[in-house]
């Protein structure tokens, strides 16, 4: 029974962070400005060079240990590098120095989720622990800030997709739908057209998603989510529909060239403009939790090299994929069959 127990969590956990941070990339983090990396270790980060910034931080520490927004970031670059131990230690230190702080609880418990993924079915306590910790720290993110969106999302997203024993409750979640609608109605919208997918209510689903669509909110995120539920629907009109709407939004986003490149591999048309749109995005912006992942943009130029003939190229970019995402079973799929 308590194995059982265990991998329902890890299935969950699965399942929830294939969602979170990607969707709705544009949010803002909480009523309050988040606190400011210093400039030379910030622009570190957002090149992608995390190892670097995670050591120019540590040394900013070692002279003024009391900064919380220091140890924040240093949790962040450690996310980043998936060491989630390092990550837990360092937003504990941050909300330790600042408990009021929203973001703070909320990183700290999308550290302690993937902890508890990332912790075996022998370690039937300490996942519990980690995951229960997770619905804690978002409960207080958002208790703290309930303009905090990404927490909002993350909570509820934790409440749909959990199972009880850790917290989960779709009565829950659909209480804090509505609390956050009195906050932000698109991103409720979101919310609950999210419900209705992890249900496998799809159509009701779309018909939620097209509402938004019609609406046309003004943030590109919203349209960037739509985008990601068609994609893994492989509906490659209603892709290219959200985003075209993201482009329009938002046409300097560096982000939106993977929204396209990848619309035009479903739709299988204008595999030039498809590879120039997916490398543009891997070549401008940093593989980072909050971005499509670079290892999902070699997925697609693999899959639209396989689609020209062109084994040996969709080949080596489903090798990279995996490089990046050792644990993605499609891609492992994918090269068994092409080395046949």
């Amino acid at each position: 029974m308590k194995q059982a127990k265990i991998l329902s969590v890890t299935l969950f956990l699965a399942a929830w962070f294939a969602t979170a941070l990607v969707a709705g990339p544009d949010f803002h983090a909480s009523s309050g400005a988040t606190p400011a990396m210093p400039p030379e270790i910030q622009r570190l980060y957002s090149v992608g060079h995390y190892r670097e910034a995670a050591a120019a931080l540590r040394a900013a520490l070692s002279a003024n240990s009391k900064d919380a927004a220091l140890h924040f970031w240093l949790g962040r670059c450690f996310y980043e590098l998936r060491d989630y131990s390092r990550a837990i230690a360092s937003f504990e230190q941050a909300t330790a120095l600042e408990k009021d702080r929203s973001e703070y609880h909320d990183w700290l418990g999308r550290a302690s989720g993937r902890k508890a993924e990332d912790t075996n079915i022998f370690a039937a306590f300490s996942s519990l622990t980690l995951a229960r910790r997770a619905n804690h720290e978002f409960a207080a993110a958002v208790r703290l800030d309930p303009e905090n969106l990404e927490a909002q999302r993350d909570y509820i997203r934790f409440l749909i997709n959990a199972p009880g024993i850790v917290g989960g409750s779709e009565e829950r979640a659909r209480e804090q739908i509505q609390k956050l609608a009195i906050v932000d109605a698109v991103e409720a919208d979101l919310a609950r057209a999210e419900l209705f997918a992890t249900r496998k209510r799809f159509d009701e689903a779309h018909k939620k998603y097209q509402e938004i669509l019609t609406g046309k909110p003004s943030r590109a995120g919203v349209y960037m989510e739509i985008a990601e539920y068609y994609r893994d629907r492989g509906d490659a009109e209603h892709m290219d529909q959200a985003a075209a709407a993201a482009a329009e939004a938002a046409p300097d986003d560096p982000r939106v060239p993977y929204y396209r490149g990848v619309a035009l591999v479903l739709l299988n048309k204008d595999p030039l403009r498809a590879e120039r749109y997916l490398r543009s995005y891997m070549e401008t912006v940093a593989d980072s939790v909050e971005a499509p992942p670079h290892a999902s943009a070699h997925e697609w130029l693999g899959k639209l090299y396989e689609g020209q003939g062109k084994l040996d190229q969709a080949v080596a970019r489903y090798q990279a994929a995996l490089t990046l995402d050792p644990r993605n079973k499609s891609l492992r799929e994918a090269l068994k069959r092409l080395k046949k």
